[in-house]
């Protein structure tokens, strides 16, 4: 009773997303996408516009990795919306049979398992070979990147954020500088670069960087900061800076009312001191909330 309950609800949400686009109530092991129910009609949508499919079995109600995908994938902000504006979501449950269990066995995907993501053409075949065990957010955006570029479709800024974000792959260094202020807007430019942080070393200005250096190595992340006259720092403890000394370009705009992953703060916060713009590192929703702050009455 409390799958068909829960499943029926889920159903309720789906019917009226195109008439109002409602907020998204989704089950727990669903996250905020948006998701479809018939296959057959996203394929088509599919072969038209080139977007692909991103086809999800899932358990539902399912077992703590069910849930915590739902939370930590399926509801990673910036994952959800590339999903959203990038891909055909379509969801089958695992664990029921009828049309649902119809098309898990055309797949060949097995009954009562942990999530499974298959990345679809038009065609409703594989742009990847299909790879179990995929439940962690940083190997979700790299199959969505992968997929997206097989398929010659754009990947949008953001999910290109979230990849990088989410990788754990990570080293530190740190650099001082005549304000950090500007050493958090050129070095958080690079790509590479994760996160920066205003601190003091020893009473001096510095900028913690946090970066990939699969993308980005050490050597060049110096040469670029000492090209930027910001010297790189060996020893001495490292002590955050004040709140409103962290990407002070932020305060005071509206992109600073806005929810941002820290990366996101970081560009925006580099875009915004450097003169670029701010906006590609938004999704749509965080555009449309820019423009609506944007618009209204000052008090």
């Amino acid at each position: 009773m409390r799958q068909l309950a829960t499943f029926a609800a889920f159903l309720l949400v789906c019917a009226h997303l195109d008439a109002q686009e409602p907020a998204v109530q989704n089950p727990p092991e669903l996250g905020t996408v948006r998701w479809q129910r018939d296959l057959s009609a996203a394929l088509q949508a599919s072969t038209k516009d080139k977007k692909p499919v991103f086809l999800l079995f899932q358990e539902i109600p399912g077992c703590s990795t069910c849930t915590d995908f739902g939370a930590q994938v399926l509801g990673h902000p910036l994952l959800a919306a590339a999903i959203d504006h990038s891909f055909h979501a379509v969801v089958v449950r695992n664990n029921v049979e009828g049309v649902e269990g119809k098309v898990r066995e055309k797949f060949g995907e097995p009954a009562w398992n942990n999530p499974v993501v298959r990345l679809l053409g038009g065609d409703g075949k594989d742009l990847l070979p299909r790879k179990n065990g995929v439940w962690d957010a940083h190997g979700i955006a790299a199959r969505m990147v992968a997929a997206l570029d097989k398929a010659k479709q754009p990947v949008p800024a953001w999910l290109r954020l979230a990849h990088a974000e989410s990788d754990p792959a990570v080293e530190r260094a740190v650099f001082a500088m005549h304000c950090f202020w500007e050493g958090e807007a050129v070095l958080g430019a690079l790509d590479g670069v994760v996160r920066t942080h205003s601190a003091f070393v020893d009473g001096a200005e510095v900028v913690e960087v946090t970066f990939l250096p699969a993308v980005l190595s050490r050597a060049k992340l110096t040469e670029f900061a000492q090209a930027k006259s910001c010297k790189p720092v060996v020893g001495g403890a490292v002590k955050a800076a004040p709140a409103n000394d962290q990407q002070h370009a932020l305060l005071g705009t509206a992109f600073a009312k806005l929810a941002l992953t820290p990366m996101q703060r970081m560009k925006v916060h580099a875009a915004l001191t450097l003169g670029t713009d701010a906006k590609v590192w938004l999704t749509p929703a965080q555009v449309a909330a820019l423009e609506t702050a944007a618009a209204a009455p000052k008090k």
